[in-house]
């Protein structure tokens, strides 16, 4: 009878076992959460090399402004929707008569060396720029030689305009140099000097090495961030962040698959179709600030002379089919524009009927001003001449294929498109004016504001590169400048659009996407709209690669 009780006793005591040993995982997993945990290093693999790691030269090289990025801090950045926010600056104020600008900076902030930021890094970093001997792209030399900067007290500047110019506080945007590791350094000794490679800045990572295969970056200690909307980690989860360069997009695909990278930097549309082939590459695509254009040269009436009529501009536009060149030839990777204001800026005309295919339309136009088929050669010719024209683009395979498909289209209408691609010489042709259309994508600051690119003063050696002349569409845009009220000047800039959609002196064809790469095993990865590619780090500090369990409660 013991025995037999002995028995039960141990049969009993063993089930409860096994029970508690099937039983514990359930439970555990119940009470515990995965969340994330500081390590590991993120590898990204970039198209190109890096020239100088310095924000003020870093405008000509993607590669330099994707690493100056991580670095260093303007006193703004941009927050994705058009506006801007702190960064370096803890707030600021504009003057009613829109002169005046007076930023309060933070008294948190140090340099990576430890050193404190304070108001005479940016004296020292606007003083370069204004200098006549400044290096960098010129229109940054242009801009501050026009602004009177002043140190009010150790955390307080004053910049002073000369006439109100509403876009000012978008150029605060540009990253600020450390005085105390540059002082007496000049602007032209800038290009040669070892801070290049050895930045000192005030940004979440630091660089720890660089050569021309690879860069690594860690955090930066002494990293605080401002207050903003994306990311809310005072350290990144990350222990680094290296970058490998290759010298075409086709071969990050490559390094990929071959394991030696995470991430893509950028997934070109012609590339998007083999990139979302592989299931363990998560793809994340954002509009970027910019559009895709075609310039027509309205100043050339000898070599094009039927650019001159605005009819026939508007059947150009009309006879193009954008949504299927963004569909077939951009891969999906953009957006149909409807002109030079993007939709998504307070200063867009939400009433402005969009163009829409319609190649009877055109046809219409077309046969209006006399353009017609008058030997039978399926060309349109008009007192001799045949519409034909020679459409210059780079030779990067997406404008390549863009440039073909809208010369297809177009010869469905008789007119005769040849396209020419050009490498490094494309933007020296652009800037001569010497082209009758020309295919290219421009990237746009924040502000809405379109003077750079219509204005009649920027047809000579200004961005105006057709040659639109138009008195009444100056006017609107120099009014728009001269007020700082965004009401009224939404006025203005509806007067503008509406006066571009009549005379349609250029073809705006798409607003692009940008497609970011990154493995699956990085978490958390989040972009949005952007200014500029380096804004797909805006959340790096919520990346994180490792992950730890804890209790529930814990991680409430």
């Amino acid at each position: 009878m013991g025995r037999y009780i002995r028995w039960q006793a141990l049969i009993a005591i063993s089930g409860i076992t096994l029970v508690g040993v099937f039983l514990f995982p359930i439970a555990l997993s119940r009470t515990t959460v995965l969340v994330p945990d500081e390590g590991g290093i993120y590898v990204e693999g970039m198209a190109g090399a890096p020239q100088y790691v310095n924000p003020l030269l870093a405008q000509y090289n993607q590669v330099d402004q994707d690493l100056a990025a991580l670095i260093f801090n303007g006193l703004t950045r941009a927050d994705g929707q058009g506006g801007l926010e702190p960064d370096l600056a803890l707030s600021w104020s504009v003057s009613s008569d829109g002169l005046t600008y007076v930023f309060r900076l933070r008294q948190d902030v140090r340099w990576s060396d430890g050193e404190a930021f304070d108001a005479d890094d940016v004296l020292f970093t606007v003083r370069l720029m204004q200098d006549p001997d400044f290096p960098g792209v010129p229109y940054l030399g242009d801009l501050w030689r026009t602004v009177t900067v002043e140190k009010v007290d150790a955390y307080t500047v004053r910049f002073s305009l000369h006439e109100p110019f509403p876009p000012f506080a978008d150029y605060t945007t540009i990253g600020i140099l450390p005085k105390h590791v540059l002082n007496g350094v000049s602007a032209q000794e800038l290009l040669t000097h070892p801070f290049n490679v050895h930045p000192i800045g005030t940004g979440p990572f630091l660089l720890q090495e660089i050569s021309a295969e690879r860069a690594l970056l860690v955090p930066n200690p002494y990293y605080v961030p401002a207050q903003r909307k994306y990311a809310r980690r005072q350290q990144p989860y990350l222990d680094g962040v290296e970058f490998r360069f290759y010298p075409t997009y086709e071969r990050l695909l490559t390094a990929y698959q071959a394991g030696e990278i995470q991430g893509i930097s950028y997934v070109p549309p012609y590339l998007f179709p083999q990139a979302a082939r592989l299931p363990s590459l998560n793809l994340y695509s954002a509009r970027l600030s910019g559009y895709q254009i075609v310039y027509l040269n309205l100043q050339d009436p000898e070599g094009a002379p039927f650019f001159q009529d605005a009819r026939v501009r508007l059947a150009l536009l009309l006879a193009l089919d954008r949504q299927a060149l963004v569909d077939d030839a951009l891969n999906g990777q953009g957006i149909v524009a409807n002109g030079p204001i993007r939709p998504w800026s307070w200063a867009y005309d939400p009433d402005l009927p969009p163009v829409e295919y319609d190649p009877t339309q055109a046809q219409t136009l077309l046969a209006e001003a006399n353009w017609l088929d008058t030997d039978g050669d399926g060309i349109r010719d008009k007192n001799g001449r045949p519409l034909q024209f020679t459409l210059l683009t780079g030779d990067d395979p997406v404008f390549a294929r863009l440039g073909q498909a809208m010369a297809e289209q177009w010869s469905r209408q008789g007119i005769a498109v040849k396209v020419e691609t050009l490498g490094a010489g494309l933007s020296d042709r652009l800037r001569a004016r010497d082209f009758q259309a020309v295919l290219v994508e421009l990237l746009l600051s924040g502000d809405p504001d379109p003077y750079p690119l219509w204005h009649q003063t920027q047809i000579e050696g200004g961005q105006n590169y057709g040659g639109w002349d138009n008195r009444e569409a100056s006017e609107a845009l120099e009014q728009a400048r001269s007020v700082t009220d965004q009401d009224q000047r939404r006025d203005y800039y509806l007067q503008f659009q509406r006066i571009f959609a009549e005379e349609t002196p250029a073809l705006i064809i798409a607003y692009p996407a940008y497609t970011y790469a990154v493995d699956q095993s990085i978490h958390n990865v989040q972009i949005g709209p952007m200014v500029n590619p380096a804004d797909r780090f805006r959340s790096i500090a919520d990346w994180y690669i490792n992950t730890r369990r804890v209790i529930l409660a814990e991680a409430r």
